[in-house]
């Protein structure tokens, strides 16, 4: 399917790996220029490399950290003028309610939820000058249904999902469609760290961890970057400017809900 937006250009958040570098593969495979930004130098410019020769669009890199000041002024100033934002920040460590103070909550805060509304403020008034844009937010499975060992992300991601709710409905008569990706277990570094905890305090490998978990979705599987890329990519296509506000799951039917 022709996506309709080569041409564009976009910047993708955390782009280096897992979900963040499956849709900025989409997003170049569908001809669209690409800003790729991760904290990380090395890993950065070789996924950037990787995707230059693979399909010849332009892409720029921007190492810096997007939940800092700092961080987005470098990206929005390389970036310039650009139509598709994709927004996602590695997720806070998981633990136990009581575990956290107020510290903990605020860096998750402003990871998951204030620097993606800080990107937002800064590029979607361009978006409906020019009377098209597309906002993607990379978010979790637990906005829909919490997970306990998640407090940071089910509070930090829930927040920002009340925040899209009611922008998205603001901005789409100006051809601004704004959604949000709400991902379950994916074959990325952050499935492995969240093994690695079962593995940890059940004493069990690997393989079993992922076993255990792998059981618990009815796809029995973890998904694939490539394939949250792809869906990602529809998002910030010319066929989704009636979609608007939603929250859709890519979880493999984990989350247990008739709506």
């Amino acid at each position: 399917m022709d996506l309709g937006i080569k041409g564009k250009r976009a910047i993708i958040c955390a782009s280096s790996k897992g979900l963040g570098l499956g849709c900025a593969r989409a997003l170049a495979a569908a001809g669209v220029d690409v800003v790729m930004n991760a904290r990380g130098v090395d890993a950065l410019e070789a996924a950037a490399s990787a995707i230059r020769t693979e399909f010849d669009v332009d892409v720029t890199t921007v190492a810096g950290d997007i939940a800092t000041d700092a961080g987005r002024a470098k990206v929005l100033a390389a970036a310039g003028e650009v139509d598709i934002l994709v927004n996602n920040a590695g997720g806070p460590p998981p633990g136990l309610w009581q575990d956290w103070d107020r510290d903990d909550f605020i860096k998750a805060l402003d990871a998951n939820m204030l620097a993606p509304i800080a990107m937002i403020k800064h590029l979607v008034p361009g978006m409906m000058t020019r009377g098209w844009g597309r906002v993607v937010n990379i978010t979790s499975q637990s906005v829909k249904a919490p997970i306990p060992q998640l407090g940071l992300s089910n509070a930090a991601r829930t927040g920002l999902t009340g925040y899209v709710a009611g922008t998205s409905r603001q901005v789409a008569e100006k051809g601004v469609i704004m959604n949000n990706l709400l991902p379950g277990i994916h074959d990325t570094d952050r499935a492995l760290a969240l093994d690695g905890g079962v593995m940890e305090r059940e004493g069990i490998t690997r393989e079993e961890a992922r076993a255990k978990r792998s059981a618990t979705i009815p796809a029995r599987r973890y998904g694939t970057a490539e394939e949250f890329g792809a869906t990602c990519a529809f998002l910030c296509s010319q066929h989704a400017g009636f979609i608007v506000g939603q929250n859709i799951l890519l979880d493999g039917g984990a989350t247990n809900a008739t709506i």
